[in-house]
């Protein structure tokens, strides 16, 4: 007896290991029962936000064009602002580098192999502001993002410039209408800039965020503005290959109108693009929640921090033209 349950352990043990990974060392997630399928219901865009964690940024607690109302004074008034702002259609600042959203959908998104879903920016020609993309599954099915989030690959993952577990603490100001300034893990520091001329709000730290510091962790890529005027006229912002919101992309934007009008448009990203800590491929067959990142930590004078500003998010595979 005792052979025989050590002889079904083992084939049990080696069941578990090879439906995990595969031969080639791509982690392979398969469907759980907690998979959503959609149904007649089923609407392609985001249908909640579970988080709204900006860095500091001219746009946050502004109440003209950043659309604050002034009473977002905890997280979850927080979250029904970029509710509110992406149902409408209009822009969400994520402020600077680590500032981040969090949605989820009425339905499991799809691996399709192809552009699974879409982010809205509004990214032009000489202003891009990227954001990486983050997916989850929601394997324990309790419908909350509280499991393992995987990065994207874009164009600049796995480069020498880019930088893996980088984090900014970013401090409240001493008194209104001061800059904020920030430490990263590299040991360098900033500030991000006060623009008095064109947003005048006290603060730009989020006004929900009781403690005095608060750190933002993720990946950083390398900043591609340059003021290209040599006197602090003209910046421009240089877009990347692909794979990031935001960003002015030959290649995952899907067309090739310039935008001139600066309106949302959207990049399009592929669950097949996923990745582990360490950059290893990870086999994902369906995604419930996207989490977007600013990805740069850098300002362009006049025209401030970088950050990424999203109007939404929707699953590709319902609005495709059939």
């Amino acid at each position: 007896m005792n052979a025989i349950k050590i002889k079904d352990i083992i084939l049990l043990l080696v069941i578990i290991i090879t439906s995990s990974c595969n031969t080639d060392d791509v982690i392979t997630e398969e469907l759980e029962d907690y998979y959503r399928a959609k149904t007649e219901t089923s609407v392609a865009e985001q249908t909640i936000v579970f988080e709204y964690t900006p860095a500091p940024g001219q746009f946050i607690n502004e109440t003209k064009t950043g659309g604050f109302t002034g009473n977002e004074t905890t997280p979850e008034s927080a979250a029904q602002y970029a509710t509110h702002r992406m149902n409408k259609g209009t822009f969400v600042s994520l402020g600077g580098f680590g500032g981040y959203i969090v949605v989820g959908f009425d339905h499991s998104i799809d691996n399709t192999g192809s552009y699974d879903f879409g982010v809205l920016g509004n990214s032009f020609k000489g202003s891009s502001e990227p954001g990486i993309v983050w997916v989850m599954q929601d394997k324990n099915g309790d419908g909350m993002p509280n499991e393992t989030w995987y990065e994207l690959q874009g164009s600049e993952s796995g480069k020498e410039t880019t930088v893996q577990n980088y984090s900014v603490t970013y401090y409240r100001p001493s008194a209104p209408q001061q800059p904020v300034k920030w430490t990263d893990s590299e040991g360098n520091s900033g500030e991000i800039d006060y623009l008095k001329s064109f947003h005048n709000q006290d603060y730009y730290y989020p006004a929900w965020i009781e403690a005095d510091n608060y750190t933002l962790k993720g990946t950083c890529v390398e900043a591609r503005n340059y003021d290209q005027s040599s006197n602090g006229t003209y910046w421009v912002q240089a877009e990347y290959d692909w794979g990031y919101v935001d960003n002015f992309s030959e290649i995952d934007r899907l067309t090739d109108d310039a935008n001139s009008g600066a309106t949302a448009n959207a990049n399009y990203f592929k669950i097949s693009n996923a990745i582990d800590s360490e950059g290893k491929p990870v086999d994902l067959k369906y995604v419930d929640f996207i989490k977007v990142q600013t990805a740069c930590n850098t300002k362009s004078g006049w025209l401030g921090e970088n950050s990424t500003e999203v109007f939404g998010f929707f699953d590709y595979s319902m609005i495709q033209v059939k």
